[in-house]
């Protein structure tokens, strides 16, 4: 199982640093979410502070974006990691798209995969000297001068990952990325009976193969090194199940274990404002849908019993005062677990 943890955001000396110490740990990726701050500029401090250590936007919103403004950051974050990064990207909701980043909604996969392909038509024109000409029904990019070229890496192309909750998106990810980036609010029983089988069908209409795509995620790592530190880390998953639950885009993943009516009163309740009511609606029953819970000691096996056999990348934290020693026992521990992904493709 390959070991994922985010960056810290707000202060960029804090990246590199920390980077640093999560590759010397045995992470396997570093990740940028994209929520108060700008996901990019920190990954380039980690990137020059690292060698090994894949790292990722998880995820940055796309469509506010030009597809060639972002095909020039995920470029040059790829060049100078020597083939280190990979663009993780979303779409983002409705309310966002139009009242956060004042754009026009449509069809979120289909406009998705155009991006992508507007995307890959940007690298392959800069790899490869071909001329730029892409036209999809939402992206047309046909002019790209030398001045305005970066210089060819010689690197595998940058891989591309989505996030993917609705059975659509995931269709576009197994058909066109090479991987998926799955909500946080997801049941091991969604993950195997909504989203494999839709990823497996996007696979076989690319032609892609599963060993080259990368299943991060689905669900929630709740963890602490004893009884009281994983309470608390309990309650801190309860509020984020709370605030995904309260969102119509996910019901159906409640629905699927029969819990509509928490999902509406969630809804209802966020509504009225009434945050603070929310989590306590969330009992220990519905965390443990979405999460492997377990002490350090016991949280290999139930990450390995939440994810094993379907995922094949997890989100971890340690606490600030978690001596290198036990991360990089427990992180041995995880990075056992037998997955399927066995590399990007290199062309």
């Amino acid at each position: 199982m390959r070991v994922f943890t985010p960056l810290p955001m707000r202060h960029w000396r804090e990246a590199g640093p920390f980077a640093a110490a999560a590759e010397a740990a045995g992470f396997d990726a570093v990740m940028a979410v994209e929520l108060g701050h700008d996901p990019f500029a920190p990954l380039g401090f980690a990137a020059l502070a690292t060698r090994r250590v894949e790292l990722t936007t998880s995820v940055a919103v796309a469509f506010p974006r030009s597809p060639a403004i972002l095909a020039s950051q995920a470029w040059d974050l790829h060049a100078n990691s020597n083939g280190r990064f990979v663009l993780g990207l979303g779409s983002q909701v409705k309310g966002h798209n139009e009242r956060r980043f004042g754009i026009a909604w449509s069809a979120p996969a289909p406009r998705l995969c155009d991006y992508i392909g507007a995307l890959r038509a940007v690298w392959r024109c800069w790899e490869t000297g071909e001329r730029l000409d892409y036209r999809g029904a939402h992206y047309q990019l046909t002019l790209m001068t030398p001045d305005f070229s970066p210089e060819p890496t010689g690197l595998p192309p940058v891989p591309v990952a989505i996030a993917a909750v609705g059975e659509a998106m995931l269709r576009v990810a197994g058909e066109v990325c090479d991987g998926v980036r799955l909500h946080p609010l997801c049941s091991r029983r969604y993950l195997q009976e909504v989203c494999l089988p839709q990823l497996r069908e996007g696979m076989r209409r690319g032609g892609r193969s599963r060993a080259n795509f990368d299943v991060h995620g689905g669900g929630f790592v709740t963890t602490g090194a004893d009884e009281p530190a994983m309470a608390a880390a309990v309650e801190a998953v309860r509020r984020r199940v709370a605030l995904y639950g309260s969102t119509r885009t996910y019901l159906p993943i409640l629905s699927l274990h029969g819990l509509d009516d928490l999902g509406l009163e969630l809804h209802r309740l966020s509504v009225e404002g009434r945050w603070g009511e929310m989590p306590a609606r969330v009992s220990d029953d519905v965390v443990r849908l979405f999460a492997a819970c377990g002490t350090y000691r016991e949280i290999a096996g139930a990450i390995e019993a939440r994810f094993g056999g379907l995922a094949d990348a997890i989100d971890l934290s340690f606490p600030a005062d978690a001596p290198a020693g036990l991360q990089r026992e427990l992180l041995t521990d995880i990075r056992r677990i037998p997955h399927l992904f066995e590399g990007f493709a290199t062309n």
